[in-house]
């Protein structure tokens, strides 16, 4: 059999939009890594790869060059890193893979905000055009909570300078992640946000605490009670009523998700807010209700 070029340093993370995709870690681990929600890379201190490392392994997949297409940097968030290092990187990649036609990162608006807009321009002309971005939420308040590092202002802010440099972005919140306390606000403030930049994607995820609730609930700062099935519904509702999205495709298909929801948003929102109230009537009062929805 034979031996995949790259051992990578696990745990591995990757959208799910990006299965195909050839993944070169350029960063280890998380450089915030202070968020109430997230087990991803607690496991690891955040440390910056050397070049030569990198170049090694993208050079271990020259005799695939041919048959790839899509690449992803991880870990966490390499846009951390200065142009100076991450743009020899990209042009190694266009150099190696001829035919690849996309290449996407996580990315936090905060890392955004710290490149001019030249910096970012410059990145999308060496090929980086698609940023994944977990806003998680556009309330202040659940952002403080949560220890996000962000405010609704740097959300939109950093967004918009990546759109203006050409970039692409796929925006996540998630469902529930602001407890029954802040829940109206979660929901009417995160749609404000998107309304404000207008997102290429956007998709919405349940809060999963990985860890039980009770450590959850240690990392949340303040109180917080978990919001039922139907609760979440009724979050959702109040999300996409208030969203004016002209022309962003819209998922709410991850697997923490009990309803399912696909399509573009505004063409579908009065078909997707139909299918939350009809879970909503459907599924009131039963805890593990599972509405396959659209």
């Amino acid at each position: 059999m034979q031996r995949f070029p790259i051992q990578y340093d696990e745990p591995l993370f990757r959208p799910p939009s990006e299965a195909r995709s050839l993944i070169f870690q350029i960063t280890l681990g998380c450089s915030w890594n202070k968020c109430s929600f997230c087990e991803m890379y607690t496991s690891k201190s955040f440390k910056p790869r050397s070049q030569e490392e990198i170049f090694t392994e993208i050079e271990s997949f020259s005799p695939y060059a041919e048959t790839i297409q899509k690449i992803f940097l991880g870990d966490g968030d390499p846009l951390v890193l200065s142009n100076k290092r991450l743009i020899p990187i990209l042009k190694k990649i266009n150099a190696t893979f001829p035919k690849v036609r996309r290449i996407s990162t996580y990315a936090s608006p905060m890392n955004l905000l710290r490149k001019t807009e030249q910096e970012l321009i410059e990145l999308r002309e060496n090929g980086l055009s698609l940023l994944y971005v977990g806003i998680e939420s556009g309330d202040n308040d659940v952002l403080t909570a949560i220890q996000k590092g962000e405010t609704t202002e740097t959300t939109i802010e950093g967004l918009n300078k990546s759109k203006n440099a050409g970039m692409d972005s796929s925006v996540m919140i998630i469902n529930g992640v602001g407890g029954k306390e802040f829940s109206k606000n979660h929901a009417i403030h995160s749609a404000k946000v998107l309304n404000a930049t207008q997102p290429k994607f956007a998709s919405t995820l349940v809060l999963t605490a990985h860890k039980g609730m009770e450590h959850f609930q240690k990392r949340y700062l303040g109180e917080f009670e978990e919001l039922t099935t139907i609760e979440l519904f009724e979050e959702l509702k109040l999300f996409i009523s208030h969203l004016e999205l002209e022309n962003t495709i819209f998922r709410s298909d991850h697997a923490s998700n009990s309803l399912v929801l696909k399509g573009n948003l505004g063409r579908d929102k009065d078909r997707m807010l139909t299918k939350v109230e009809e879970a909503i009537q459907d599924g009131r009062g039963n805890r593990n209700f599972i509405y396959q929805g659209y």
